[in-house]
């Protein structure tokens, strides 16, 4: 597992884009609507490299070989009055690699670079009921709430969701 830069997420974006394709296709609510076409998740991709670039963005992928099998990112503040704080996003293991505890790698390697970067605060939202709730609540995350109808599904059901933090003991920072 590594951190991208933008090259790195362009030079593995057809892995991204695909992993992004079976997460939604698996019935993750992860922003996007089934069916989801190779070229859209493509492009999606291809547009946050522009964000890793500037900074507002890191990506971790977890690879086998060539292959894509998770990724995990960090969409940092950036007004002045939130700079502690960042947004975990895209928490993304491939079915055919889950329950191997790539999803605690990734969520504990985005939590690391948040406190060594002087995060002290961390935020996320996701389905509720979906069992990334399980991992978030047994890596310390703290529910703040549940929204309902927040968001679609992929199959375009409205669904709840629920808004988690976790406070960090940052560092000095170096972002």
């Amino acid at each position: 597992m590594r951190r991208l830069d933008a090259a790195g997420v362009r030079r593995h974006a057809e892995g991204l884009a695909d992993l992004l394709a079976d997460t939604v296709h698996g019935g993750a609510s992860v922003g996007f609507l089934a069916p989801l076409g190779r070229s859209e998740a493509l492009a999606w991709w291809e547009e946050r490299a522009a964000d890793v670039a500037a900074g507002r963005l890191a990506v971790w992928a977890a690879r086998d070989g060539d292959r894509v099998l998770g990724t995990v990112g960090l969409a940092f503040a950036t007004r002045p009055n939130s700079r502690h704080r960042a947004e975990l996003v895209k928490l993304m293991v491939h079915r055919e690699a889950r329950g191997r505890g790539l999803g605690r790698a990734l969520l504990t390697a985005a939590e690391t670079a948040a406190t060594a970067a002087g995060l002290s605060l961390l935020h996320l939202d996701t389905e509720t009921g979906s069992p990334a709730e399980h991992l978030y609540r047994s890596a310390g995350w703290t529910p703040a709430g549940t929204v309902p109808d927040y968001a679609e599904s992929p199959e375009g059901l409205l669904r709840p969701t629920t808004i988690y933090y976790k406070r960090l003991t940052a560092a000095t920072p170096t972002r």
